[in-house]
């Protein structure tokens, strides 16, 4: 029986439900999207119908481009089951009742071919459980697929086989998760809860439980149980508020249900009133009238409000000054032995969790690292909690816990003084519940530059950048500088890697396993040259820029840029002299400067204008592609996902997107390859542009912004510089030819005037200090 996944139907239109089928649209796969039909409803299909309006509209945005929702097919359970007919793949993600899921099932069973495998997206009722009292055939191709909340965004699938599960069935899911759908697929025991919600809510339990029985504010308890564990910014109370205050009770009574009396959960959890009379007030989080944070619009402002675990008044939100909530992950030890009250809570709370974890193996999770990698990528953990341990110490948590007279786990016992991670010869190894060492390998088709990076040394390096072998004559040039901003050391670098490339390779890749591609230039750097008035220095930066990535374009071999989150200014420009561009869909790309008071001035301006002038679907005309180009600058256009960079031809027809995360480098490294033979450096482009009549219609077009209050005055001066630049300069002629680097010119130009205004300062320190701009 062969197994393919093309069509998929999910039946539950529900927040989950119509969230996993926009991601499979996404995926570009037509999904068909079912539901109920409300009593006495005129349109029966109001509830699928009604959900895709909503996934239209959601932010962040469901959709990776709003022409996705065209691939989804809505109807109802009622008159459409029989459109699971020729699908390859049904998810049910209906309410968490068994009754209402097996009934559901035997209607499925009518319709469904062969090879079709069915899954439900349940968080909490065992697959045993599901499928008991239905047919074997209908066992032999049922599955569990766990989906997180929101489906496009979360990495995280965990996916459970019962006993009669055909692995094949098991398998073509997996393999459409990972490649198409992006997922990071993980395998669990048929346990209640899984791994990730199993661990994650007693988390959540245990940092609320004990913030109200040290006295914590919710401000302290988020500063020392956010960062200084690997949390993220948004703390435990911020992450309750984002996920929902109202699916805790549920999801804790029924793992409560399901656990044995022996589980931690029924020994340490007690439950708290206080969470029962905020959801019974309406304070369900962020998609009600707000949570443990809420905002104060009262007499038109906007207060940040946090509530008081105590008494349950809100109060102005204030920030935390507890020492040890300044510390770091990798001070876990000295955090958990601090002898303010924040380090006796987060001894309290990340003790019990940390035992917690290591109870887990092999009961939820066969391996300590797919507890990891579910927590990283469930509730977006920097470290996993066996990571947490090899911080502190195996041997040390366990005499600290049973000094308080907490059981130690087996797994703890078994670690004894050892590491529960270790590489050996470049190879990494991790500790198994038996006690030995079991290999960590890789999915087929998977490249980390973090492996290549603990088996070799770079070719070249400095304090920003490094150039890796990546096999096969291809090589990846690394942002390593803070948040990977460009500064001259990169560009530098970058120069002596095209040369090294061009007499011992074939190609380059520009990559990065930071969070972001690139935040864009080092406006530290800009802001302190301006305020020494170095300004030949600046001047030079802005020089350098833009032969080092004119370099890139015109190259005598190929280079790949694979970015993944931020690729911004700078970022972007990068991608724009690339050949080709390799990008994680989930990548926002454009050219922002104009939000700091300046203009693209590494050849960005230039790029954009020679690819929506050669656009043979764009329209032509004297201002066709400059009007287009001085649109998306002029607004900050950033693209919000690897689909839409298409639209705005940072994209082109022939570049490829990557859904998986981690198999990016090996996309843009295929790619590179497969341009290697004949390869050909591009042609340089000309341009005509229409000169000062073309400055006028800017001027105009910008001041009506202006004067209804949709643009500022320094907004009316940085426009009017890019205009310049766009049209050619005051000297400009249509019938004159402009080439690449009378645009560049132009760019410098512009870029050194601005860089002088002190408006354009103001901006640039704004973003610095503020980290979001300034109107002015």
């Amino acid at each position: 029986m062969t197994r393919s996944i093309e069509k998929i139907c999910v039946i539950g239109a529900g927040v989950m439900g119509a969230g996993i089928a926009a991601h499979v649209a996404n995926a570009g796969h037509e999904v068909v999207l079912l539901d109920i039909v409300p009593q006495d409803a005129r349109n029966r299909n109001i509830i699928a119908e009604g959900a895709v309006k909503k996934l239209l509209k959601a932010n962040p945005a469901a959709f990776m481009h709003k022409r996705n929702a065209k691939r989804v097919i809505t109807g109802n359970i009622e008159d459409n089951l029989d459109l699971i007919s020729d699908c390859d793949w049904v998810i049910e993600a209906v309410i968490e009742r068994l009754d209402i899921k097996q009934d559901l099932y035997r209607k499925i069973e009518e319709f469904r071919k062969p090879t079709c495998v069915v899954s439900s997206n349940t968080s909490t009722i065992p697959l045993e459980t599901l499928v008991d009292g239905l047919s074997e055939d209908f066992a032999k191709n049922f599955i569990v697929t766990h989906f997180f909340n929101p489906p496009r965004y979360m990495r995280l699938l965990e996916v459970v086989r019962g006993i009669k599960t055909d692995p094949d069935a098991l398998a073509v899911v997996s393999q459409f998760c990972d490649h198409k759908l992006g997922k990071s697929v993980i395998e669990c025991k048929d346990s209640p809860g899984f791994i990730a919600n199993r661990l994650g809510i007693f988390w959540m339990g245990m940092a609320l439980q004990e913030a109200i029985a040290c006295g914590l504010t919710v401000e302290e308890t988020d500063a020392v149980a956010g960062k200084p564990c690997g949390v993220p910014k948004t703390g435990i109370f911020g992450l309750m508020d984002l996920v929902g205050l109202d699916l805790m009770p549920h999801v804790v009574g029924s793992m409560q249900q399901a656990l044995p009396p022996s589980d931690m959960l029924h020994q340490y959890f007690k439950g708290v009133s206080l969470v029962e009379e905020m959801i019974k007030d309406g304070y369900t989080g962020r998609k009600g009238k707000g949570g443990f944070y809420r905002i104060n619009r009262e007499d038109g402002g906007k207060v940040k409000e946090s509530v008081n675990l105590n008494d349950r008044s809100y109060a102005k939100s204030t920030k935390s000054t507890l020492a040890s909530g300044k510390l770091k992950p990798k001070d876990l030890r000295k955090l958990l032995t601090h002898e303010d009250r924040g380090g006796q809570y987060a001894w309290r709370m990340l003790s019990k969790t940390l035992a917690y974890a290591a109870s887990l193996v092999p009961e939820a999770a066969e391996k300590i690292s797919d507890v990891d990698e579910a927590m990283r990528l469930g509730y977006n953990w920097k470290l996993g909690p066996f990571e947490l341990i090899d911080i502190i110490g195996a041997d040390w948590l366990s005499e600290k816990l049973k000094a308080d007279g907490v059981e130690v786990p087996a797994l703890l016992k078994t670690a004894g003084d050892r590491k529960f991670y270790k590489v050996t010869d470049g190879q990494r190894f991790e500790l198994s519940h038996t006690g030995e060492y079991i290999e960590m390998v890789r999915p087929d088709g998977v490249i980390m530059l973090e492996d290549i990076k603990r088996t070799s040394k770079p070719i070249l390096k400095n304090a920003s950048a490094s150039l890796w072998d990546i096999g096969d004559g291809v090589v990846c040039f690394e942002f390593t500088s803070m948040m990977n901003s460009l500064d001259p050391q990169i560009m530098q670098l970058m120069q002596k890697s095209l040369r090294e490339v061009k007499k011992n390779h074939k190609a380059m890749v520009i990559y990065n396993e930071g969070s972001n591609f690139s935040v864009g230039a080092n406006l530290g750097l800009a802001l302190f040259a301006a305020n020494i008035a170095a300004w030949s220095e600046i001047e030079n930066m802005v020089e350098t820029g833009q032969d080092t990535l004119k370099a890139i374009k015109y190259a005598a071999f190929p280079v790949v840029s694979a970015p993944a989150g931020m690729a911004l200014g700078g970022g972007c420009e990068f991608l724009l002299h690339s050949d080709a561009v390799q990008p994680h869909a989930e990548t926002y790309a454009g050219l922002v400067e104009v939000g700091v008071g300046l203009i693209p001035a590494w050849g960005g301006c230039k790029e954009m204008m020679s690819r929506w002038s050669t656009n043979p679907r764009h329209p032509k005309g004297p201002m066709a592609a400059a009007s287009k180009v001085f649109e998306m600058i002029s607004t900050a256009q950033v693209a919000k996902s690897a689909d839409e960079m298409r639209d705005m031809m940072i994209l082109r027809g022939d570049d490829h997107i990557t859904m998986n995360r981690y198999r990016l480098l090996a996309d843009a490294k295929a790619r590179a390859l497969s341009l290697v033979d004949g390869y050909e450096a591009p042609e340089e482009v000309t341009f005509h542009l229409a000169g000062e009549s073309g400055q006028v219609a800017f001027k105009m077009a910008v001041d009506g912004f202006v004067n209804i209050g949709k643009a500022t005055p320094h907004d009316q001066v940085v426009s009017a510089h890019l205009g310049q630049i766009l049209t050619g300069g005051a000297d400009a002629d249509l019938t004159v030819e402009c080439e690449e680097d009378d645009i560049l010119e132009l760019e410098r130009e512009m870029f050194m005037k601005l860089v002088r205004h002190p408006d354009t300062l103001a901006r640039v320190e704004h973003m610095l200090l503020k980290n979001k701009p300034l109107r002015n």
